[in-house]
Parts: C-alpha cells; sequence; structure tokens
C-alpha cells in the first residue's frame, strides 16, 4: 500500500513538471553545421561582441590538434583565447571550479565547451559557477534553482553521444561521495552549437560505438516515458531511424563524413528529446556506476539498455513496437510483442557487433544495495518511466546486469 501511494505522488509530480515545461523558454541555440564548421565559429562570435574565450577541453583533444581550426580562426578574428585542458572523464565540482578561476582569472566573456559530454558539462558547470558565486553546485541540484544569466557557452562535440551540446544539464561529479548530480535549468543550454562531423573523424571505433548507442538511449528512454510532448516524440523518433542506419557505417569505416555527420545530427535530436522528456533507468544506474566506478557513460548505457528494456515488458512494448517499425527491424505481420521483443534484441546485437559485453561484471556485491538506493533517488520522483521500481526491484535488476 505504501509503495503505491509513493508511486501515484511520483506520477504527479511528473506531470506537474511536465506542465511546467510548456512555460520554459525552449528557445534553439545558433547552430553551424557542416564539414569544417567550426571554422565559422570566430566570425559568429565576434558579431555578437564576444571578444575573449576560455576554451574547456582535454589533454587528448589537445595533443589530436583537433582545436588548431578554431585556434587559427580565434586569432584571425582577433579573438583572445585561453585553454583549459583539465577535464577528466565525469567531471567534478573541483573541475569546473578550475575552469571557473581561469575564465575569472583572464577577463573572459565567453566559453567553449570543446570534446565530448565531459567538457561540454564541464564549461556549462563552469557557467553556473560563474553566473552566481554565491551558490555551489550542490546546492543547485536539481530542477530550476539558477536564477542568474550565464556568459554564453559555445558548444563543439568531438563525440555523437550525449547531447549535452542542446540540453538543459549539466552532471557533476562529487569527489567526496562518490556520487554524480545534475543540475537542470533551461539558462543552461548552450547559445552556440557546431556540429562539424571532422571534429569526430579521430574517435576510435569502440567509441563511436557506445557514444552512438548512448544517443540511442537517450531517444529510446525520452520516447518511451510518460512526459513526451508531440515535439520530442518526433525528435526521438528521427534519431532512431537515423542511428539504425548509421552507426554501423560509423564505426566500419571512421572516414565516412556523411555517417558522421547523420551520426551527431541523431545525437542532437535524441538530446533534444530527452532535455525535457527526460531519460529512464538506464541513466540512473549508469550515472550510479560513473560515480562510483567512473564506468564510461556510453559504455554503461549500452550494457544497461537491453535490461531495463526486458524488466518494463507490457509498459513499454507499444512503444518500443513503434520504434521496431521506424527502425525497418519487423514486418506489418508481427505483432506488438513481437516486434518489441524484436527491438531489443537489435540492441542486443548492436552490442555483440561492436565487441560490448552483455553483462557488467566489475559491479561489487556489497555495493549493489549502494547502487540501488542511488539510482532511485535520481530516478524517483522525477524520471517518468514507464515502470517504477522499488529497491529491492533495483538490486535484482542489478544483479541481471552483473550476470548473476
Amino acid at each position: 500500500m505504501f509503495w503505491t501511494v509513493k508511486k501515484a505522488m511520483y506520477r504527479i509530480v511528473q506531470q506537474s513538471v511536465r506542465l511546467t515545461c510548456f512555460f520554459l523558454d525552449w528557445r534553439e541555440p545558433v547552430y553551424i553545421k557542416g564539414a569544417g564548421s567550426i571554422g565559422m565559429l570566430p566570425e559568429t562570435i565576434k558579431h555578437k561582441n564576444i571578444s575573449n574565450v576560455l576554451i574547456v577541453t582535454d589533454k587528448t583533444i589537445e595533443n589530436l590538434h583537433l582545436m588548431d581550426s578554431l585556434i587559427n580562426g580565434l586569432t584571425g578574428a582577433g579573438i583572445k583565447y585561453i585553454v583549459f585542458n583539465g577535464v577528466r572523464p565525469n567531471p567534478s565540482v573541483e573541475n569546473m571550479e578550475d575552469a571557473r578561476n581561469l575564465y575569472i582569472k583572464n577577463n573572459c566573456d565567453a566559453i567553449i565547451g570543446f570534446g565530448g559530454g565531459s567538457s561540454i558539462d564541464c564549461a556549462k558547470g563552469a557557467a553556473i559557477r560563474i553566473s552566481d558565486p554565491k551558490k555551489s553546485l550542490r546546492s543547485l541540484q536539481g530542477i530550476l534553482k539558477v536564477r542568474h544569466k550565464l556568459p554564453p557557452v559555445i558548444a563543439a562535440p568531438t563525440t555523437a553521444g550525449t547531447g549535452s551540446e542542446i540540453t538543459v544539464v549539466t552532471v557533476v561529479k562529487d569527489m567526496a561521495t562518490r556520487e554524480k548530480f545534475a543540475v537542470s535549468d533551461p539558462k543552461v543550454r548552450p547559445k552556440f552549437v557546431v556540429l562539424d562531423p571532422e571534429l569526430t573523424l579521430s574517435l576510435p571505433p569502440d567509441l563511436t560505438a557506445t557514444t552512438g548507442l548512448d544517443a540511442l538511449t537517450h531517444a529510446v528512454e525520452a520516447f518511451i516515458g510518460k512526459s513526451n510532448t508531440k515535439y520530442t516524440a518526433e525528435c526521438a523518433r528521427k534519431a532512431v531511424k537515423i542511428i539504425f542506419q548509421n552507426i554501423e557505417k560509423a564505426y566500419s569505416d571512421s572516414d565516412d563524413i556523411d555517417a558522421r555527420y547523420q551520426m551527431l545530427i541523431a545525437a542532437n535530436l535524441a538530446g533534444t528529446a530527452f532535455t525535457r522528456a527526460y531519460v529512464g533507468y538506464v541513466h540512473a544506474i549508469a550515472h550510479t556506476l560513473g560515480g562510483l566506478y567512473d564506468t564510461p557513460h556510453g559504455f554503461a548505457n549500452s550494457v544497461i539498455l537491453p535490461h531495463i528494456l526486458q524488466n518494463y515488458g507490457k509498459y513499454a512494448e507499444k512503444r518500443l513496437a513503434e520504434l521496431a517499425d521506424i527502425a525497418g527491424i519487423t514486418s506489418t505481420s508481427q505483432s506488438i510483442s513481437e516486434k518489441s521483443k524484436a527491438f531489443i534484441a537489435a540492441t542486443k546485437e548492436f552490442n555483440r557487433k561492436f565487441g560490448i559485453p552483455e553483462y557488467l561484471t566489475d559491479i561489487k556485491e556489497e555495493d549493489i544495495p549502494l547502487i540501488a538506493k542511488r539510482a532511485m533517488k535520481e530516478a524517483n520522483p522525477q524520471y517518468p518511466v514507464p515502470k517504477e521500481m522499488n529497491q529491492a526491484e533495483f538490486e535484482s535488476i542489478i544483479r541481471l546486469i552483473m550476470g548473476r
């Protein structure tokens, strides 16, 4: 009885948030798209009176010289810049504070997040702290707590997966507790986005696969949840179709510029869908594992997705059947149940083709209750999942993910 009441309360909260979202500012960023488009960014931002930028990235990106075109363009446009190259996977509070301090020290007036989701999230987190120096990131955890306007954030993704360039959320790791938390507000959304497939050409096959399946997870979780709008549902459908058409091409041929570009578009569409319709239990568990073990986010999502979809069972069948039709993997003679199972099987087949394991065997038995507790705390009541799970159910699904 108690759990039944709690589930009803969760649905009330979710519907309240869904209705509130209709009154928020969902203004799209300025897009710069296409091969070589990173070279157009300096002149674009110069016209917006931006004259001194902080570039937030990691050492790998810097060593690959992926920023050369951007830096040359900034120099040519007379825009000053300073580089923060200390972004770590699952960026921490300290990471974001270091970037913030460099921004202030150099009197910058905009931030460019250049890299994967970690770099873009780090840039967002730094911008939040710049806008409100009296509030810690932890105190802003949750929804609609950012009160002040952020300095312009510009996102240039080098992976096709996280969708961080379009979302209203930044994910932060607390190093002391080994916990990830999110700050979510429309003010956090970047003002400029560069979708340049040339920036993704150096991405190795394994990361191409896991980041692509991260985008698939975003689209699927948004679509099967209960907070969709007509627009977010359509974005999710398009993302799924594009991913099924292009992910294997991008994986097998790193120089396929069109497949790379299509995957960027799909990741952006999936990000658009989930930033308003939310994600689900796949992400709740993946974030927890990222906090505890530094498990790469896309990799965790790839492994967890089919297990969670199977667990949802009849509660997600109709929506998964529709995605199976969109993906082109079913026939008209199949039932809704058969189509749903075919979609789940397709996610497993992607993992097999890309060398992604079926289970996460590094999870420690003694951590299972904590993982379940943290995943529940993140997901409930915020995530409008098809079917809610309690602590015992979470622990059971975690054991399945471990292969137990």
